[in-house]
């Protein structure tokens, strides 16, 4: 066969690949999305309906104004938002002294923290539970916020990427007076937005979905985040698919649009950012 032929059919086939793989990925969440705009026991028929047939916001207005669904989305967003300010602060600070600053044990210590990485984070949780409970920060947002505001992952994204920066554009700025505050405002932050917004997308995903953590911390209902808010919906309403499922759309939505506003930006701080040395 000739070769040009073969690479054509060969493309071909990728492409049929990926885009069943797409349609195999999507249609759970169209059908999570259709559902949530269906009466109640709609959803249960089958072959499954993707559409309506008389569509309704009844579910959602029951979330919102009988559920207190919008003081468990404004939890969310405030505790995302929070974790990901404060951990890009923190993580940024810390990634740039550990490629730029030069002090004693600086490379046994980065070790140091690359092998902690290896122990399982539930194994820090009774401790951690233990100090916030001692500090009467247990149904508080600074309960979920102060113990996010670092991660090892973080420190080792940013460093990786500061290290390829040349430290010829550094001394220059120090030849010209600038101080190291300066620097990491005025020359670091700008240069590592790619990697920052990278960190940025892990750090609101990974608080928003979060689960085990806030229904450990906060025994006030009030307090409940999205999703645990969602898992005391399953138990109250697990004959109610409808309403589950617009509980679901709800919950993810935030999520879907944040990285499709930065989707650019995460593309292209995870190639350039985590093979850096």
């Amino acid at each position: 066969m000739d070769y040009r032929l073969k690479k054509k059919f060969t493309s071909i086939g990728l492409h049929i690949v990926v885009i069943l793989g797409a349609i195999l990925t999507i249609l759970p969440f169209l059908w999570m999305i259709g559902a949530s705009l269906m009466e109640t026991g709609e959803s249960a028929s089958f072959p499954p309906k993707f559409i309506p047939e008389s569509a309704t916001l009844k579910q959602y207005l029951f979330l919102f104004q009988r559920m207190n669904l919008a003081r468990y989305f404004l939890n969310s967003l405030v505790l995302s938002i929070g974790v990901t300010i404060v951990s890009l602060v923190v993580n940024s600070m810390a990634g740039f002294a550990f490629a730029k600053f030069h002090f004693r044990g600086k490379t046994n210590l980065f070790k140091l923290l690359l092998s902690s990485m290896i122990i399982p984070g539930q194994v820090t949780m009774l401790p951690v539970f233990l100090l916030l409970n001692k500090l009467g920060l247990l149904n508080s947002y600074f309960g979920i916020i102060l113990p996010g505001m670092a991660s090892i992952f973080g420190i080792f994204l940013i460093r990786q990427y500061l290290s390829s920066i040349p430290d010829s554009l550094l001394e220059a700025a120090y030849i010209d007076g600038a101080n190291d505050f300066y620097i990491y405002w005025k020359i670091i932050i700008p240069l590592s937005m790619p990697i920052l917004v990278t960190l940025a997308l892990f750090t609101f995903m990974g608080t928003w979905n979060d689960f085990l953590w806030p229904l450990i911390v906060m025994s006030d209902e009030s307090m409940y985040t999205l999703p645990v808010a969602l898992a005391n919906l399953s138990k109250e309403f697990d004959l109610d698919p409808e309403l589950m499922m617009a509980g679901s759309v709800i919950t993810v939505l935030p999520v879907i649009i944040v990285f499709l506003l930065l989707q650019k930006y995460y593309i292209r701080g995870i190639l350039i950012g985590g093979v850096k040395e």
